[in-house]
C-alpha cells in the first residue's frame, strides 16, 4: 500500500499511523520530496475528477484568478501541496482520510 501526502500534514500522518497501527504495510511517499508522474496525476485525477484539486488550500489561496484557470493537472505539477491528501493506494485509490476510507482499509 502507498500513502502519497506530505510529510507536514497531520491528516497523512494520523492516516499512516492508524494503518501501521492495524498491521498494514505502508509506502510514505512525500509529493514534495517525490513529485508524482504525469501518468500518476492523470491516473489520479480520472479516479477523483476536481475532488484531487484541494482549492481549500493555502496554496490555492495564494494563486491569481489567471493562475486557478489553469489545466488542474499543471497546477498540481507546478504545486502539489494543492492536492488533496492523502491518496492511498492498496489497489483501490482512495482520497481523503474520511470515515468511509477508514473502514475500508482497518
Amino acid at each position: 500500500m502507498k500513502l502519497y501526502g506530505i510529510k507536514a500534514c497531520d491528516t497523512c500522518r494520523k492516516a499512516l499511523k492508524m494503518l501501521q497501527e492495524a498491521g498494514r504495510e505502508v509506502t510514505f511517499v512525500d509529493v514534495r520530496d517525490a513529485p508524482l508522474t504525469r501518468a500518476q496525476l492523470e491516473t489520479f485525477h480520472e479516479t477523483f475528477g476536481d475532488k484531487l484539486l484541494n482549492t481549500r488550500s493555502t496554496t490555492w489561496r495564494g494563486l491569481d484568478d489567471s493562475e486557478r484557470t489553469h489545466d488542474p493537472l499543471d497546477l498540481l505539477s507546478a504545486h502539489p501541496t494543492l492536492m488533496k491528501r492523502p491518496v492511498i493506494d492498496d489497489g483501490t485509490l482512495y482520497l481523503g482520510w474520511a470515515k468511509d476510507t477508514q473502514q475500508a482499509l482497518l
